[in-house]
Formats: structure tokens, sequence, C-alpha cells
């Protein structure tokens, strides 16, 4: 009768054991680099999509796929809000205030420059696994009772310098995200806006979705199990 070691320590055990550990461990590896982004037209609709496998669409004979100069960006779920202002191109506009001399001495003395720093020129961003991280710059500071919004294709998603817009709900192609500043009686001194881009292929969630398969079987094993694979490893 074979042993409980023996059996364990078989050549085809130790393999697969050690294929789901080092799997499982993949989990806390940062995301791929950057891909790039393809745009594909129905030629019988006109229908643009935007998607980082072209290999999907190639083979269809009336979709023309061409390259993007657009790339996905390797934030995850919880992306952070932090400005990106170094080597990062940035959407800004400055103009003069046009308040009457009655209004809020205050904003129509101000020439402000209003600035989006993050997203970037050309970015794109796989649904839902990641969020779409706004940051905006204003100098000089802001006057008493001066605001700045943010909208997604028009929409209101914030008030403030910054926003993280989940893309769950989100249809794939082109959106626009627009900063706004306005006086406290609502006029508009300034708007900037960016157009950014989501991909509904998302191989993020596809390659997680694996890896969280593969950790729960190696939760699955026994203690004994996961000390044999911790040795094999450290051998």
């Amino acid at each position: 009768m074979i042993s409980l070691s023996k059996l364990i320590f078989s050549k085809g055990n130790i393999g697969l054991l050690t294929a789901m550990i080092v799997s499982a461990a993949s989990l806390c590896a940062p995301l791929a680099n950057a891909s790039a982004i393809y745009k594909v037209v129905d030629e019988k609709t006109g229908q643009v999509t935007f998607t980082d496998r072209p290999q999907n669409y190639e083979q269809q004979a009336d979709k023309q796929v061409t390259q993007t100069s657009v790339m996905t960006r390797n934030d995850t779920l919880n992306s952070s809000n932090n400005s990106n202002t170094s080597g990062q191109s940035s959407s800004t506009a400055q103009a003069a205030s046009t308040e009457t001399p009655d209004e809020d001495k205050n904003s129509s003395t101000v020439n402000y420059q209003l600035t989006i720093t993050e997203p970037s020129a050309e970015r794109a961003y796989r649904r839902p696994a990641q969020n779409i991280a706004v940051n905006v710059q204003v100098k000089p500071s802001l006057q008493a009772g001066d605001n700045v919004s943010i909208y997604l294709d028009g929409n209101e998603v914030a008030q403030g310098l910054s926003a993280s817009i989940p893309t769950v709900d989100i249809l794939p192609g082109a959106h626009s995200i627009t900063a706004v500043l306005t006086n406290k009686k609502g006029g508009t001194l300034q708007q900037v806006a960016r157009t950014i881009y989501v991909i509904q292929n998302n191989t993020t969630l596809q390659d997680n979705k694996r890896k969280a398969e593969q950790l729960l079987a190696y939760q699955n094993l026994s203690l004994y199990q996961k000390l044999l694979l911790k040795l094999r490893q450290s051998d």
C-alpha cells in the first residue's frame, strides 16, 4: 500500500501543487505593461469599438481595424488620485473672467488657469476593473465663493479638484471629462475638457478571475500539503 507521503511527493502531484502556489502568489504581482488600443469600425453600421484584442475582429470581412495612439494604464480597482504632472501633457484653459463690476469683486479680478493634470491625453481604461482618476489644478488658488466641478459626458460626478470615477457602468467607447470653474452665482469662469476611452475586452479582469480560481484551489489544500509546497519552494 502506498503511503500518503509517497503519494504527495510524487512528481505529478508536486508539479501540480507547485504550479498552484506560484499562480496564487502572482496575485500580488503588478499588472502587465500598458498595451495598444485598436479602433474597429463596422463598415455596414458605422459603429466604432475600441479594443485591446484586434484578433477578435481581424477575420471579419466587414470590420476595419486600425491601431490608435491610445494606451491603457495600469491602475487597479482602487486607483489613486495622485496628480500626474511630470512629462504628461495637460489640457489648460486661461482667460479673464467677464463679471460686471457689481458682482463678486474677488472673482472679477482673478485670471484663473485651469488644468486637467490627470488623466493625460490619449488614455484608455478597462471596464470594470479600473477607475478613472481625475485631478484638476487651479492657479492661483480659488477665491471665496468660486468652485470647480467635474463632469463625465456632461453629467456632474464631483465637486472639487479630484474624483475617482468607476467604469463598471460606463459603456465602451470615447467619453469626455470636463472641469468647470464657476463663481458663487453659478456663472462659468473657465472650463477645460479631455477625451478618454473605455474598452470592453477586459483581459485584466479575465486574468484576475483565473488567478482567483487558482488561489481558491490552493486554499482548499490541506495544511500538510501547503507545508510541503513551501518546503519544495525553499529547496
